[in-house]
């Protein structure tokens, strides 16, 4: 049965309650080795409770994918400030007073806490023992959704506080600021020595809703590549400096370490890519769980009780006096996490998850559709509207299941991990990725064709990799990590500015750097070919789920929604609606929009006034005139320890990446 059916509201120590084992959960202070950790029943219940804190808004529950995905070329969120703030992360501008920032490492740390608490009783439990299967299996779990707190901590703040000993046990503890490289090392061989004792997700009663074997070995290999690739470094001599982007000098064998255990995951054969791409994510918003395809681990979120997926995704759905009526039966949808409006020039035009993902229409209350298409694009990957019910006065709280790791990634970290330790692809990467490019395409040229002729070289193998993790990850903040941990963080933002600057620019005239983003991309005059004038009108709904996931409400039809056209050639019934697509980014007076502008300010920003471009070094924002052969300063992704953080360790935690001023 689908475990959010069953999830109601709670005790008051964790915002839950339960009607079944699995959500009934105790309190962190309820626990005691010869109380909740002496019968089996007790101990699932404090289980559960470690499964609660992973359904926190203010970490994977809506700031992992909203507050804190910074922009880039797939995800992207528009800022029209020419002020630095505490609180616009996503454009890398903030600082430790930021409330966000506070919020999110609370709800990490709460986590933890409780993931340390359950395993500390765990082990000193009468009915602990490791010939005991239900036991290690709960207890693998823990560790494993610990693994993951951490994880995400050491990605967002590089090096923290970290302890597996629970403060509940000591007192006035604070834990010690501990390196990545420690941490990982630590987790990875913890999750080396549970791995052997947990189950299948086939043999778990809720699938991939539970932390299986699969999911262990996925962490311990996603870890590895994070702990081997590139990370921003402070600099502990001077902390007003950002720091430096390295990697340690052990990273093959970190890259040796993911390899194995990708292949652990493959050769398992319990997960495969049977389904279409867009069934995986419509499946999650109707609330069915596949446990052996490409879901290997999914936040179980809890329908009207938890998680925004599908709310701050898929078409925006507008209110009227505070419901929706008519054709449109779901409610609310804020649709902010949104998508670069130059991501879906860069898919192959035959690749099936172009049009799934890109959403160019959203809805008025009455189910009336209407085109959105501006600096960003809605990205259709879940919605509140792909389910088949819904309720008019809803909003967030969809209940709908986020994928924290996909038999996808699995197979495109073996590739990337195969053609780094090979100095280029071997058979066994090719394979990996040619799975991944199956499900997206039918025409064989596309599939081993196209692999071969990315497999020359190692450099062009691993952007083959990369790209498909773009086309694949929109929406599941992967897409900055990825690029940390190859070093194209600062190059990345940078053209990303670039594409939005010349496109504004053009509005006003001609932009000088518009050749120079074309040959980034590779693809020459393709910024003169966008379309200026959208042609569209209102059609009936096709029915067919592959090509437009609800098939209740009317649908938009886009006579060229990737390529200027002739007037002329357009059909009599698009030409009463026309709008401006939005490569007009400037005013009447030439003066490009902020949204242009101000979207990546804490690294890179053009003066409304000046025109003149400034990029941010270590604090110091220096004029500077594009060019491909720019030195780039690395891009402060690191996030600050809070202040409060700061103040109850009386000293002991201390900001760098100039985060002291």
């Amino acid at each position: 049965m689908k475990l959010k059916y069953l999830f109601f509201a709670a005790l008051a120590s964790l915002g839950f309650t339960a009607c079944s084992d699995f959500l009934d959960v105790d309190s962190v202070s309820k626990y005691d080795s010869e109380g909740v950790f002496g019968e089996k029943t007790e101990i699932n219940r404090a289980l559960n409770g470690v499964y609660a804190k992973l359904m926190s808004g203010d970490f994977y529950g809506d700031a992992y994918f909203t507050k804190f995905v910074f922009n880039s070329d797939v995800e992207f969120t528009t800022n029209t400030s020419d002020v630095a703030t505490n609180n616009s992360f996503r454009r890398f501008d903030g600082n430790s007073t930021a409330s966000d920032v506070e919020k999110f490492w609370n709800a990490a740390y709460s986590g933890v806490e409780y993931a340390n608490n359950f395993v500390y009783y765990l082990e000193r439990s009468p009915l602990y023992s490791t010939e005991d299967a239900e036991i290690m299996q709960m207890m693998g779990e823990a560790k494993v959704i610990r693994a993951m707190f951490f994880h995400d901590l050491v990605t967002y703040f590089g090096d923290i506080p970290f302890t597996f000993e629970p403060a509940s046990v000591v007192e006035n503890y604070v834990m010690p600021i501990v390196s990545r490289d420690e941490v990982y090392k630590t987790l990875i061989e913890d999750l080396k020595s549970i791995a052997p004792y947990m189950k299948f997700a086939a043999n778990l009663s809720n699938g991939v809703e539970r932390a299986s074997k699969e999911f262990c070995w996925s962490m311990i290999a996603r870890m590895a590549m994070h702990a081997g690739g590139y990370s921003l470094r402070p600099d502990t001599d001077n902390p007003a400096n950002f720091g430096k982007m390295e990697r340690p000098a052990n990273y093959k064998e970190l890259y040796k370490t993911a390899l194995a255990y990708c292949d652990s995951v493959i050769s398992s054969a319990t997960h495969t890519l049977s389904l279409p791409y867009y069934r995986v994510f419509v499946n999650e918003c109707n609330y069915v769980v596949n446990s052996n395809d490409d879901p290997i681990f999914e936040i179980p979120f809890a329908k009207e009780t938890s998680g925004n997926v599908g709310y701050v995704h898929g078409p925006k759905s507008e209110l009227y006096e505070g419901s929706t009526s008519g054709d449109n039966i779901w409610g609310e949808a804020k649709s902010s996490a949104a998508l670069s409006a130059f991501y879906r020039f860069m898919f192959d035009p035959e690749d099936a998850r172009r049009d799934y993902l890109n959403g160019l229409w959203g809805y008025l209350y009455n189910g009336e559709p209407t085109i959105s298409i501006s600096y960003t694009v809605y990205n259709n990957k879940w919605s509140k509207l792909w389910s088949t019910s819904g309720n008019p006065e809803s909003a967030g709280n969809t209940g709908i299941n986020f994928p924290y790791m996909r038999y996808t990634d699995v197979l495109l970290m073996y590739a990337e991990a195969a053609n780094e330790l090979n100095d280029g692809p071997t058979d066994a990467a090719k394979a990996a990725l040619r799975q991944v490019r199956q499900r997206a395409f039918t025409n064989p040229e596309k599939i081993d064709s196209y692999i071969e002729s990315m497999s020359g070289s190692k450099d062009d193998f691993l952007k083959a990799v990369l790209d498909e993790r773009k086309f694949e990850f929109a929406g599941e903040n992967m897409r900055w990590k990825d690029l940390v941990r190859n070093n194209l963080l600062a190059e990345n933002t940078y053209y990303n500015f670039l594409r939005y600057l010349v496109c504004g620019e053009n509005g006003a005239g001609q932009s000088a750097y518009q050749e120079m983003v074309e040959e980034y991309d590779g693809m020459p005059e393709y910024l003169d070919k966008l379309p200026s004038t959208v042609y569209y009108m209102i059609g009936a709904n096709p029915q067919t789920p592959s090509v437009f996931p609800n098939t209740s409400l009317r649908i938009i039809d886009i006579y060229n929604p990737y390529d200027d056209v002739v007037v002329s050639t357009v059909p009599d019934e698009y030409r009463a609606l026309t709008v401006q697509y939005p490569y007009a980014w400037a005013s009447d007076a030439g003066v490009v929009n902020a949204q242009c502008l101000y979207s990546f300010y804490g690294y890179i920003y053009c003066d409304q006034i000046s025109g003149l471009v400034y990029l941010n070094t270590n604090g110091k924002y220096s004029t500077h005139a594009p060019n491909a052969n720019a030195s780039l300063p690395p891009v402060r992704y690191i996030l600050p320890y809070p202040n409060a953080a700061i103040q109850r360790s009386a000293g002991a935690y201390k900001n760098y990446y100039g985060y002291t001023k």
